[in-house]
């Protein structure tokens, strides 16, 4: 087991130089965030410099693949190792990958570089998450959840207006050196004023663990990014990928039971709570990249926005999950009760999902920003709750784990969800275009059933009608699916415990959560 040796630091140094370092969490939180928004906006820049067209998916699949794989890692190294130092590491490698990135000269430089770039991504957010886990209570946490989908909104909103400023005044480069200067602050702000226990852990690390999560996590990531795109989903090279990730992650589980130091520590999961929050994360996932996704395709495609303002479409959803978010922290944080917001907001993620499901060609934008609306005030009452009660759930020696267990599973959650959504999208659409515009139908929609603004454009009257039509019909689809996987959040939420957080008083003798609520012990780094 670890040996850890802490010293108390003077009681008044952390509560000092805390709000400096909630600034540098969330700095390090928008770089996470805003990076692939950025980078996906210049990538028609970057392809019409460096060729490689066949190979354009890669880029993103490259950063996604080396994130999820390398979160858990993180989260581990940080209890094992100390927070601040594996943190800082983390944001050295991002940037790190990023000056590479901006760097290449081809585009597989710039696909080994992003998967570098992803390393370190892996533990930007999950790092941010456990050090305000270690900093600040639960029940005082809940102030705080505002800045966070705050910072979450303005990377969503304001990533594609951002990207297309940089391309197109600075070039594509600046896309990713962007990330530099904003990295120093945050390194220079956290090495001055963050003042963490510093661990010593006598126990190597789990490679093997790492090895088969990594194997597992790739594979099931693969499957979601190819099935039903670059291959069919019952092709044999899907099949062998769903083969080789089942197997590395039942070895991987049985593995855990037997290592010294585990990566994934199974014991979290005996936590009712702990288990519940990671399906609501997961499911929170699937249906909030889907919808972030397909919003602006619709109302592009249907109700004829502008691309260049994107991002300005999702502002009703948005808005909506910033405000709930800071009213559910004050709530808790006034009152230490928490289970209502999971089972409100999974069902008004469920009615907002079905409300999304019905738009079609008539709909206006005031009718879909209301729907919108309401599955905003569903997720800001999920987004940061989970991740609170996760934390609170586990023994502090376990917050590094707990903090990265739950971003992995929202991370895997939005892979299923975009790769089942968009399947079920395409299928729609091109079965809707091959209806009403017979061959050529077929033809428009064969290599993609997403067309961007200038092709569709280009279509003659009758194609571009049936086009939103299927559109209509391919949304309707797949949001009638996410109504559907929501409810099983619903179902989760009815489950949780209501734990008394830390930092509430008295803790209820023989709940499974009792050694969750002793506080840290800090020390001076």
């Amino acid at each position: 087991m670890a040996d850890t040796q802490t010293v108390e630091t003077e009681p008044d140094k952390q509560p000092k130089s805390v709000r400096v370092v909630l600034l540098a969490l969330m700095i390090t939180m928008m770089l996470a965030m805003l990076d692939n928004m950025i980078v996906g906006t210049a990538m028609p820049t970057i392809v019409g410099e460096l060729g490689g067209l066949e190979h354009l998916s890669w880029v993103v699949t490259a950063y996604t693949l080396a994130t999820a794989a390398a979160t858990p890692v993180w989260g581990k190294l940080g209890d094992m190792f100390g927070r601040k130092t594996t943190f800082m590491t983390s944001i050295v490698i991002f940037l790190i990958g990023s000056a590479l990135s901006g760097m290449a000269q081809d585009m597989g430089q710039l696909i080994g570089f992003r998967a570098v770039q992803g390393l370190g991504a892996g533990g930007l957010m999950v790092g941010v998450m456990a050090i305000i886990g270690d900093l600040i209570p639960p029940r005082e946490r809940g102030k705080y959840q505002g800045m966070m989908a705050g910072v979450m909104a303005i990377a969503m909103i304001g990533g594609p207006l951002v990207g297309g400023t940089i391309t197109d005044n600075w070039g594509w480069r600046w896309a990713f050196y962007i990330n530099l200067p904003l990295g120093v602050v945050s390194l220079g702000l956290i090495s001055a004023v963050l003042h963490l226990p510093k661990k010593r852990a006598k126990a190597g690390i789990d490679y093997l663990g790492v090895i088969l999560l990594t194997v597992g996590i790739t594979s099931i990531v693969l499957v979601t990014t190819w099935g039903g795109s670059q291959y069919a989903w019952t092709s044999a090279r899907i099949m062998e990928l769903i083969g080789i990730g089942v197997a590395a992650l039942i070895g991987f589980v049985f593995w855990q039971t037997k290592a010294v130091e585990p990566v994934v520590p199974l014991h979290i999961f005996r936590s009712r709570n702990f288990t519940l929050m990671s399906i609501i994360g997961f499911i929170t996932g699937f249906v909030m990249f889907g919808a972030t996704l397909y919003l602006p395709l619709y109302q592009q495609s249907v109700q004829g926005a502008s691309a260049t303002n994107s991002g300005l479409l999702l502002l009703p959803m948005l808005g909506a999950m910033l405000v709930t978010s800071m009213v559910a922290g004050r709530v808790t944080t006034n009152t230490g009760k928490y289970k209502l917001f999971p089972v409100v907001g999974s069902g008004l993620m469920i009615v907002g999902l079905y409300l999304l499901s019905t738009m079609d060609t008539g709909t206006t934008r005031f009718t879909s920003g209301v729907f919108m609306a309401v599955v905003g005030l569903g997720m800001g009452c999920l987004m940061q709750i989970t991740m609170l009660v996760a934390q609170n759930s586990v023994e502090m020696k376990d917050m590094g784990v707990a903090s990265s267990s739950t971003t992995l599973f929202r991370t895997l959650g939005s892979s299923f969800g975009v790769a089942i959504m968009g399947a079920l999208f395409n299928n729609r659409v091109q079965h809707v275009m091959a209806e009403r515009a017979g061959a050529l139908g077929s033809k428009i929609t064969e290599k993609s059933a997403a067309l961007d603004a200038k092709s569709l454009a280009k279509l003659p009257t009758v194609a571009r009608e049936a086009y939103q039509h299927a559109v209509s019909a391919g949304v309707h689809t797949a949001f009638l699916l996410g109504s559907v996987v929501a409810v099983g959040a619903l179902i989760a939420a009815v489950f949780v415990k209501e734990v008394a957080l830390r930092g509430t008083g008295p803790k209820t003798e023989g709940s499974p959560e009792d050694a969750a609520v002793q506080p840290p012990v800090v020390e001076a780094v």
